[in-house]
């Protein structure tokens, strides 16, 4: 009887100490969540190479037990313990708590057909950097019907459910009171600024401020992710980072800032000032006018959120401060006059119209948007998150940035090394 109660004390630790091993090297691995061959055998090499000694001086020498048999139950012992269903069970138990958590929220892709292949990119580092736990629905949506095609390449990287809708037309054209030829005027002055001679930009930038929460795809949902062709995760969000903005009161989200071209917004700090001057009940008490001007309100420093990324409360857009000041700026018709861009519009609403706790910066989520990084320059937050990007690069102390000035703006102590980037 003692020899059994030895034995079954031995293949119960050597079986703690497998699993810790095992489910180390699998949940450290960011790629797919599927047991793969190399996980498995780098498991039994490291248990091979140290269980025998523990094995030999843990069994009574009178026990009976041989080398051969020791190595037998080892390698039984890791079986079971690396056996793919057992695993996959546990992997599925996970993802089924976090999905069973999960707040009402999407992400939001604004894209055409011919975007697929670079948008396919996008998505699929999303999925597998933070959605594949989580399996939050996708909306793309398009002015234009999605092709077959589209709908089945990009269905074919996602975990969850997607959604395809089309853009209604008055969300993607001219309003009855712009002058039309006025509008293509302006085109033509301003042909040699970024995007100054397109229509579409246009559209997309009223679309985006005014319109894309109205969208009937969108009213189950209260939170949004942006997602755009091109970009990319570098590191891992193994939080869910939805309920973690609704569970800190939290209502706006971005990685990177920068400054706008002064030329595509000539009044729209002017319009912005007049709205609130009729509205002053809009404005928060603690806002963060000091992020966005150096004076007090008299005139812009053209800092802003870029809003190619985001993730947000759609309920922030769809309140009464937001629907007003939106209407105001879509008559005085800068979108089509000028070329008014959605993110400075979207960050003036968060920096005036939200307490400044309500808006937050995710320095630990590395991401990447032609040509900038926010790669995260602590090297713990960037060893912990598993980044794959050069922390040298990262854009937010730079000189075009707006981090230097969110982060005084809010008496936030920078990270260690930012000097270098000054």
């Amino acid at each position: 009887m003692a020899i059994i109660i030895s034995k079954r004390i031995v293949r119960l630790l050597i079986l703690i100490i497998a699993s810790f091993v095992f489910f180390g090297l699998l949940f450290s691995s960011s790629s797919s969540k599927f047991v793969d061959d190399k996980t498995v055998e780098n498991t039994k090499k490291i248990l091979n190479d140290y269980i025998p000694d523990f094995i030999g001086s843990s069994l009574s020498s009178d026990d009976g037990t041989n080398d051969n048999e020791a190595a037998e139950m080892i390698e039984e012992t890791i079986t079971e313990v690396v056996d793919g269903d057992n695993v996959q069970a546990v992997i599925d138990d996970d993802v089924q708590i976090a999905t069973n958590n999960k707040v009402k929220a999407c992400f939001v892709s604004l894209v055409r057909n011919d975007d697929m292949w670079n948008i396919l990119d996008s998505v699929r580092g999303v999925e597998d950097r933070f959605n594949k736990k989580y399996q939050y629905p996708w909306i793309f949506l398009n002015d234009q019907e999605f092709s077959e095609d589209f709908k089945t390449t990009v269905s074919n990287v996602i975990n969850g459910e997607v959604k395809f809708g089309v853009i209604p037309e008055e969300h993607w054209s001219y309003p009855e009171w712009i002058d039309q030829e006025k509008a293509a005027q302006t085109r033509i002055d301003m042909a040699k600024i970024i995007y100054g001679s397109s229509e579409s930009y246009r559209h997309m930038c009223r679309f985006e401020s005014g319109f894309f929460w109205r969208h009937p795809l969108l009213e189950e949902y209260d939170w949004y992710w942006r997602v755009e062709p091109d970009t990319k995760l570098y590191c891992d969000v193994d939080y869910d980072v939805f309920k973690w903005m609704q569970d800190n009161d939290k209502v706006y989200g971005f990685t990177i800032s920068i400054h706008e071209y002064e030329s595509t917004i000539k009044t729209l700090w002017a319009t912005t000032m007049k709205f609130v001057k009729e509205h002053p009940e809009y404005v928060a008490k603690d806002n963060m006018m000091n992020f966005i001007s150096d004076d007090k309100g008299k005139t812009y420093n053209l800092c802003h959120f870029w809003s190619n990324f985001e993730i947000a409360s759609l309920n922030f857009w769809r309140s009464d401060a937001y629907r007003a000041y939106f209407d105001y700026l879509d008559h005085a018709g800068g979108f089509f006059y000028e070329r008014w861009g959605d993110a400075p519009v979207h960050s003036i609403a968060a920096a005036l119209f939200l307490p400044r706790d309500k808006v937050h910066f995710f320095e630990g989520i590395g991401y990447y948007h032609p040509p900038y990084h926010n790669c995260p320059i602590d090297i713990n937050v960037w060893t912990e998150n598993k980044c794959g990007c050069d922390r040298g690069q990262d854009f937010t102390f730079q000189g075009y940035s707006c981090g230097n000035k969110y982060f005084e703006a809010n008496n936030m102590e920078k990270p260690e090394g930012w000097e270098a980037f000054d």
